[in-house]
């Protein structure tokens, strides 16, 4: 078994993903409770006794709101910078020193034959990143919480197998939603979160023919739908002359309330 993952659940309500590689098992995030994080865990034929370490991308509760109780729960080492650390720690609780590991932005880490490198990205918390992993040559990015797709994130992430990449709204239907106008200016901003367009027009410099396959994730339930999204993404990709056969569309759904399936980032 190569390089697989699992998105456990995607958007405000919770984010969390599995990878998982010949040997090591990470979890990325830990935005739901710890019990919510082993009933998702169960459909996937997984426990938590079974993963290696949590890699945390930034400190906002949709992210970290079960990361201190699960950890302590399976006695599992916490990566994130320093940073995120500090934004975070009087929200998940007592740590110890052993299983609190800086992994600063840009560091490389290798977890059996996974290397896993952050990048930097660009949203509003103290030091948020996305990372990368890298398994005999398989490569599976994860982009979530972006204001914009800068060049660092691209040169990061371009030539990925597979992509998870944030479609967070549809900017129409967030500019009519219920949001105060300061809440919808932030998700706007450069530091705010990727819109449908703004994915569909990042794919087009992202996707090359080694890419087989790409998640829309952390949809917005009030301002988004993932049927909108996927064809708003699509149409862009059309309308620049990249047309896919039915059965060889490489967009994917991610869930705010259930996992994806395993996918093993080699299948084609």
């Amino acid at each position: 078994m190569g390089l697989r993952f699992t998105v456990l659940g995607s958007g405000s309500t919770g984010n969390a993903t599995i990878v998982q590689g010949c040997d090591k098992t990470v979890l990325v995030d830990a935005g739901m409770s710890a019990k919510k994080l082993d009933e998702l865990m169960r459909e996937r034929g997984i426990a938590g006794h079974e993963l290696d370490a949590l890699l945390v991308t930034h400190e906002h509760s949709d992210h970290i709101k079960g990361l201190g109780a699960f950890a302590r729960k399976y006695d599992l080492p916490i990566y994130a910078n320093e940073a995120t650390w500090g934004a975070m720690e009087r929200h998940i609780g007592t740590i110890s020193a052993e299983k609190r590991v800086c992994m600063e932005t840009g560091e490389e880490v290798v977890f059996g034959s996974m290397a896993v490198q952050s990048y930097p990205i660009s949203h509003d918390a103290a030091e948020p990143v996305g990372y990368v992993f890298v398994e005999h040559g398989e490569k599976l990015s994860l982009a979530t919480d972006l204001g914009y797709v800068s060049e660092k994130v691209k040169r990061h992430i371009i030539d990925s197998d597979v992509l998870v990449l944030e479609s967070n709204h549809d900017t129409e239907m967030l500019r009519m939603g219920r949001y105060p106008w300061n809440t919808k200016r932030r998700i706007l901003s450069d530091v705010g979160h990727l819109s449908n367009v703004a994915a569909g027009e990042a794919l087009l410099e992202l996707m090359t023919d080694r890419t087989k396959r790409v998640y829309l994730a952390h949809l917005s339930l009030d301002h988004n739908l993932m049927d909108l999204a996927m064809m708003t993404v699509n149409t862009i990709l059309e309308d620049n002359g990249i047309f896919y056969k039915k059965d060889e569309h490489p967009l994917r759904p991610t869930y705010y309330d259930r996992p994806t399936p395993w996918d093993e980032v080699k299948r084609k």
